[in-house]
């Protein structure tokens, strides 16, 4: 029986679910007892500010729930699950840096933007290197083969057609990216995915469900992508060992389901840096190794807009600011969760919209598996 991926997935679940619902109450006692709260800055929404001293960092009970229930049902030989894991917590550490600032050192900007972004260039980067040649060979051994005869050719090595960028609702429609193509790519997935999540992380209960819904979409394409049949059946490259990252993502749903007791609204705790950067990190490695970036960012089309919402709203009151002497916005208020919020939405309809929204766009997403 513990052969089976399925059933292991399932285990994964129910186990991170369980160490999640069971500590969690713990968690947000000793957040409590440490006077971890969140600080809210004073020019965000006044209807938040009686959310300051809510305990934060919670993120912690997110990112030990997925790496016990991991560890404990994945195949630990795998060499995708080990290089998530610890891209995951990379950027978990990151986010605790920040987080520490906020909450310890009373600085409610936290680690400032430039230090952050080199740490997950750092970590994205790193990652970036190692898939692209783990991607493309079956086992450690030709990873290495590979990567010397990369070097010895001049940094000029055809990849495999799996490595390139596959386009969704196409048959075997995949655009060579070569290796640099390949990590600058894969950095600006780990990255982007990680800010967009976290930017996202914005009210209570609005990031997290999306990640347990676009998690567990991966891990369906996690499962096609490494099996011989199905993704022969498919028409999706074949990348052996990529079946087990349904391990994590199971691991991933059941955390973010027992978080989401405790951060629906009112929130009783909320997830910080340190869960947000962790976990879109992770559903951008995840998204690479699989080979399916575009998808990504339409399942994720809530991140995105998020992220892009702030982009635009940061560049325009620049600009104005530059030509007119003052800066305008284009929303009301950035990011775009809030810009509903000052329209008259109330938090929870905003949340509850776009987890629709997020259900949605996931099934356009899932429908790329047949609809090619």
């Amino acid at each position: 029986m513990f052969q089976y991926l399925t059933f292991r997935a399932v285990m994964a679940a129910m186990t991170a679910l369980l160490i999640g619902l069971l500590a969690g109450p713990w968690v947000i006692r000793r957040l409590t007892e440490l006077k971890i709260g969140q600080p809210v800055r004073g020019y965000g929404m006044q209807t938040h500010l009686s959310k300051s001293g809510t305990p934060t960092m919670g993120g912690v009970l997110v990112l030990l729930s997925i790496a016990i229930a991991t560890l404990l049902w994945f195949d630990l030989a795998n060499r995708f699950v080990w290089i998530v894991l610890i891209v995951t917590l990379g950027f978990g550490m990151i986010g605790w840096a920040d987080d520490w600032r906020k909450v310890v050192q009373k600085d409610p900007e936290g680690m400032r933007s430039r230090e952050k972004y080199f740490w997950q260039s750092v970590i994205g980067l790193l990652a970036a290197m190692y898939l692209v040649f783990t991607i493309s060979e079956s086992n450690n051994y030709r990873v290495v083969e590979l990567f010397v005869g990369w070097v010895r050719s001049g940094f000029d090595v055809d990849l495999p057609p799996k490595a390139g960028l596959l386009v969704p609702f196409f048959k075997e429609v995949s655009y060579p990216l070569g290796v640099f193509g390949f990590v600058f790519l894969t950095y600006l997935v780990i990255v982007g995915a990680s800010n967009a999540v976290n930017l996202t992380d914005g009210l209570d209960g609005l990031a997290i469900m999306p990640v347990v819904m676009v998690g567990s979409a991966l891990g369906v394409f996690a499962y096609v992508t490494g099996s011989a049949v199905y993704s022969k059946y498919l028409l999706f490259p074949y990348i052996p060992g990529s079946g087990e990252l349904l391990i994590f993502c199971a691991a991933m749903a059941g955390a973010g389901l027992a978080f989401l007791w405790f951060n629906a609204h009112p929130a009783q705790v909320f997830m910080g840096d340190v869960g947000a950067l962790a976990l879109g990190g992770a559903l951008g490695t995840i998204a690479v190794i699989v080979r399916q970036e575009i998808v990504l960012a339409i399942m994720g089309g809530v991140f995105v807009v998020e992220a892009i919402s702030v982009m635009a709203q940061v560049m325009y009151f620049k600009y104005t600011k530059r030509r007119y002497g003052e800066g305008r916005r284009i929303l009301k208020m950035a990011p775009l969760h809030h810009h509903f919020e000052k329209s008259g939405w109330k938090e929870t309809q905003v949340v509850v919209r776009f987890w629709i929204i997020t259900m949605l766009l996931c099934l356009i997403g899932l429908s790329t598996l047949k609809l090619r």
